[in-house]
């Protein structure tokens, strides 16, 4: 047995670096996969914009396939696709060779990873699409490889070293066929426009969700729980309206339903503080005549949004005839989980 054999220890024992040591490690390794991601942006060419047209031409979707760490770039790739507005799905190549193939129609495109470009499982079933007449485009890390050559469009994603201290391990190459499928997935989705209200239709279960798709409409206090009043509403009666609706706050409306103004309890507050004795004063006389609204149409982000720049808690919702129709107060967002 060696020395060095000798030497090491046993299999779960190991001495912990230091900090510095650590750190610098992670350092590294985060410096080289930025600059393998930085030098694909400056090997960006027109073979990029081929394989964009391609996919924007097919009448089909998008097949992405790799095998092992491929595989799972290439599985994140066919999901980013699929969210943006690409019709996409991941296939296996070894189960492709084994029947999945028949998912594979000649309206596809099909997305093969490979870094070697060589992988046996992907060159195995390669020959049976183009046959099918798929157009194909290649991932790889070698312009002169056996995937690149067979492919419509070749994409290189070619490092200098991996992360890896033995440069072993996929770390960079992997690193930089994810931010290689990202760019493909951001590229096709601004040239189909697709916007924030498509992204919230792929994203309907979660906080995005909520934020991209719930309206005012949606959240808004109506009915006997909207606090109104009318302007020859005395002061006592204004403040019995807040404190049984609970919004901190009520409108001022006349007969029409037309908003006059707002009255809040910070506004009773600074009152206070600034006259004391109350009992003589008129609803209609301190009410903010000019309140922030919003319509119900709108997105209850927008309400976030609007409270958060003029500094209030609630907000009244009108009509295209400023008519009261609703009212938010932050409380309302946050239980829907807007905020």
């Amino acid at each position: 047995m060696s020395q060095n054999l000798q030497q090491k220890l046993p299999r779960g024992q190991y001495e912990i670096p230091s900090s510095a040591v650590l750190l610098d490690t992670a350092r590294r390794a985060l410096r080289i996969e930025s600059e393998a991601v930085a030098a694909l942006a400056e090997r960006l060419d027109e073979r990029f914009a081929s394989a964009i047209r391609i996919v924007l031409e097919s009448k089909g979707r998008v097949i992405v396939s790799g095998v092992g760490k491929s595989g799972h770039i290439a599985r994140k790739i066919a999901a980013t696709l699929a969210s943006t507005g690409t019709l996409a799905y991941y296939v296996h190549p070894g189960e492709a060779a084994h029947g999945d193939l028949g998912m594979i129609d000649h309206n596809d495109v099909f997305i093969g990873l490979s870094y070697s470009g060589g992988t046996e499982e992907l060159l195995t079933i390669v020959p049976i699409i183009k046959r099918l007449g798929v157009k194909m485009i290649a991932i790889t890390g070698r312009d002169d490889s056996p995937l690149a050559e067979l492919a419509d469009v070749h994409l290189n994603a070619a490092v200098t070293e991996e992360a890896c201290p033995h440069n072993l391990a996929p770390t960079a190459s992997t690193t930089a066929a994810l931010a290689l499928g990202d760019a493909l997935a951001v590229a096709l989705l601004t040239a189909r426009g697709f916007g924030p209200d498509d992204f919230a239709r792929s994203h309907p279960g979660g906080a995005l969700g909520r934020r991209l798709l719930t309206r005012v409409r949606d959240l808004m206090r109506t009915g006997e729980e909207l606090p109104r009043v009318p302007p020859t509403a005395s002061f006592a009666e204004a403040l019995l309206e807040i404190s049984r609706k609970g919004m901190g706050m009520t409108a001022i409306c006349d007969d029409d339903s037309h908003v006059l103004g707002i009255f809040t309890d910070g506004d009773l507050r600074r009152l206070l503080e600034r006259i004391g004795d109350i009992r003589s004063v008129s609803i209609a006389d301190v009410m903010h005549t000019n309140p922030r609204v919003i319509s119900p149409e709108a997105l209850a982000v927008e309400a976030v949004q609007m409270m958060d720049k003029f500094h209030i808690t609630q907000v009244l919702v009108c009509d295209a005839e400023r008519k009261l129709v609703g009212a938010l107060n932050t409380h309302d967002l946050m239980d829907a989980k807007v905020i």
